[in-house]
């Protein structure tokens, strides 16, 4: 059932939901605002508190109970949030965008500039916040945790005062989740939809029969040419603009599938493959890998012999490296240097390994084309997605671990959305080779190098929760 409303028709629930969302913007920036109460308390106050001991429950220790927030329930259900339902997370819930609007009230206003609207920062921003995030073990301790996604915070709101006006612009352009969010968001069930005749049908008619109203957009989406869900931020304020904005249904497909072709762009390629399947991946990985012990142990050994110590130091301090005396966790120069080496090693290992498989899969349709590349690329989006939350619920999972919470259920829980995530990828790998070209054997020898794509990422995945734990 549609809910586009048209002329003289009521519009269906979902259409209502959001013109209700509409007129109750009010009671949405008040839940920011709860939402940025909860997020200072987290990430403040535990840095003033002891660090907890062994005798320390989630019930009874704020530090742990902000740990289990944050890493173990709201990174990872954010991510599901985008696949569920779009941005709203960005639009209702997100602190940071809900500062960095807020600042942009008081701000100068200035024009936006060239390099911050580069295409590339998705990527950068996301790769150094994570590669940084585990040189200080930001899953594990608050002043890492104020660090990083404080300073994200301020770095959001002083780009709000200097940039826009009533606007989110460090959203747009420079999030480092933002991408992340672009991404996943292209899979929800449902978007805000633009009636284009309706559209033109309001220069002359206006809206409700009325004057057009304008609508801030804070995250600078051009509301008359939005396609699909990946930049719409979901706040609801645009619902019945012009009589031809409304919240609808669709195929989860739709997006990837239909506008992939469109929307395509080597930085979403590589995104993907270097940031969501090789960064992140490499992130998770060290902490179980033996590989990285049995190298750390090789290379110490190496040095020592050579007499060369200082690079087994460990007088990094804390905000460069992990320097935690008190919780026997400290990095040495070595441990650090190889924790970022391991990150990239795998990113580019594992990302070229698929930017081949995906190449040869291009290959395999017809003349080899970018466009058609960056189109496939985009089927691993469910895969990629699904691999980060993994990661994250990983730390929650230990946490529950240590509180003697029974986990029986979890690797066959892991093993169910691995193989959804496989499914749902190769479904759309297949409609994606449909839109390339009509012959079953080329989609079929195209689908086998896709396969071969899947196959890398879910061996990573092995290793990391059976492979390296035998």
């Amino acid at each position: 059932m549609s809910c586009v409303s048209t002329a003289g028709a009521r519009p269906g629930r979902l259409a209502q939901a959001g013109q209700w969302m509409q007129r109750h913007g009010a009671a949405i920036r008040a839940i920011q605002w709860g939402v940025v109460g909860v997020y200072a308390l987290l990430i403040v106050v535990p840095v003033f508190l002891p660090l907890p001991d062994e005798t320390s429950h989630l019930w009874t220790n704020l530090t742990l109970a902000a740990q289990f927030v944050f890493w173990g329930i709201w990174w990872p259900f954010v991510l599901l949030s985008m696949v569920m339902l779009g941005r709203v997370w960005c639009g209702v819930l997100c602190p940071e965008g809900a500062l960095s609007e807020f600042a942009s009230k008081f701000g100068r206003g200035w024009a936006i500039p060239r390099w911050m609207r580069w295409g590339g920062w998705p990527f950068v921003a996301f790769g150094l916040t994570t590669i940084y995030g585990q040189m200080v073990s930001v899953y594990q301790y608050p002043r890492a945790v104020l660090l990083v996604l404080g300073g994200s915070t301020v770095a959001a709101m002083v780009v709000g005062v200097l940039y826009g006006r009533e606007k989110r612009v460090w959203c747009k352009y420079l999030c480092p989740v933002n991408g992340v969010f672009s991404l996943l968001a292209r899979l929800a069930p449902f978007h805000y939809k633009v009636d284009e005749d309706a559209w033109r049908r309001s220069y002359k008619a206006g809206e409700h029969g009325r004057r057009v109203i304008p609508v801030n957009c804070a995250p600078l989406v051009p509301l008359r040419n939005m396609k699909g869900a990946a930049s719409c931020h979901m706040c609801g304020r645009c619902s019945g603009h012009r009589d031809a904005i409304s919240l609808t249904w669709r195929s989860p497909s739709t997006e990837v599938v239909e506008l992939g072709d469109k929307q395509a762009s080597g930085w979403d390629t590589v995104l993907i493959l270097y940031g969501l399947l090789g960064i992140a991946i490499g992130a998770f990985h060290w902490t179980v890998s033996t590989w990285f012990v049995d190298l750390k142990q090789w290379l110490a050994t190496a040095l020592i012999d050579r007499d060369i110590t200082w690079p087994l130091e460990t007088n990094a301090p804390w905000f460069l490296f992990t320097h935690y005396p008190e919780q026997n966790d400290v990095f040495s120069w070595l441990d650090g240097s190889l924790v970022i080496g391991y990150i990239v090693a795998t990113a580019l290992v594992l990302g070229t390994g698929l930017l081949t498989a995906l190449a040869l899969a291009t290959r395999s349709l017809g003349r080899f084309d970018r466009v058609r590349l960056h189109h496939l690329a985009q089927a691993l989006i469910p895969l990629a997605g699904a691999g980060v939350f993994l990661g994250l619920s990983a730390t929650t999972l230990s946490l529950l671990r240590a509180e003697h919470v029974p986990l029986w259920w979890a690797s066959d829980l892991r093993i169910a959305i691995l193989a959804i995530a496989n499914a749902w990828s190769a479904w759309l790998a297949w409609r994606v080779t449909g839109r390339h070209s009509a012959s079953l054997f080329r989609r079929a020898i195209a689908m086998v190098w896709f396969v071969v794509a899947l196959a890398m990422v879910d061996s990573a995945w092995w290793l990391m929760f059976w492979g390296f734990s035998r």
